[in-house]
């Protein structure tokens, strides 16, 4: 079972920031979950559009330019990263990244962004999963780059189960952990998809996800998470 940092190791650090991300990297994640909005032509990483919760700004990314936004304050001196500068730190380690498409416009500066990481950093792009509770705009990725890997998200238990992740030809489905039972898991892996689960920091939910046989579990704990797991290994 796979150590998603949900928005990097965000139980600790300030989510969706550089230094949440270096800290989900020390503490051995196999994966960093993020949340991306579109600004100026550029793909900020945050995951409300509205400011207050995560930084000292008020209103929402759409009041402010890119440039106002970079000046704000995200918590222990961190600023709102771009996506390009995520790539840039995880481009020499060996994690895979989940970008999670908020914002209706992301698409287009994606695929450019991405064609960009290609050739400026060699990116390898097999490292991508990209999720969205937006189906849409994953269809409309699928149509522009049919090789990014699509993650379906549901904070549901739908009544056909995984056949929503099925019809969109997606990689994998992200589930909430407050609604993934046994069946769905079970459909799912029918259906040849990936099963992962945000977002999970009780002993109790991880337990229950590995019977399951779930792939990766999103935790803004990395390093207690991974303890956890490996204490179940060992006394299977």
């Amino acid at each position: 079972m796979q150590i998603i940092a949900h928005r990097g190791a965000s139980g600790e650090f300030p989510e969706n920031t550089l230094l949440a991300i270096e800290q989900a990297i020390q503490q051995a994640a196999d994966g960093i979950e993020i949340d991306i909005f579109a600004v100026d032509g550029e793909l900020i990483v945050i995951h409300d559009h509205h400011l207050a919760r995560t930084t000292n700004g008020k209103g929402s990314i759409y009041q402010y330019s890119l440039a106002q936004l970079q000046q704000l304050d995200a918590g222990q001196g961190q600023t709102i990263p771009t996506l390009w500068q995520v790539l840039q730190l995880l481009h020499p380690t060996t994690l895979w990244l989940n970008i999670e498409l908020k914002g209706a416009d992301t698409v287009a500066a994606l695929v450019a962004l991405l064609a960009r990481a290609e050739l400026q950093l060699q990116f390898d792009c097999s490292r991508l999963l990209v999720s969205s509770f937006n189906h849409h705009l994953l269809a409309e990725l699928a149509v522009q780059r049919p090789d990014i890997k699509l993650a379906a998200l549901t904070a549901s238990l739908p009544l056909h189960y995984a056949a929503f992740a099925s019809a969109l030809n997606a990689y994998a489905v992200n589930c909430d952990v407050s609604f993934i039972n046994a069946d769905f898991v079970a459909d799912a892996k029918a259906r040849n998809l990936k099963v992962y689960v945000y977002t999970v920091d009780q002993a109790d939910d991880i337990a229950r996800l590995r019977q399951y046989g779930v792939d990766g579990i999103f935790t803004n704990y990395p390093a207690r998470s991974r303890q956890l797991v490996l204490v179940l290994n060992e006394n299977k």
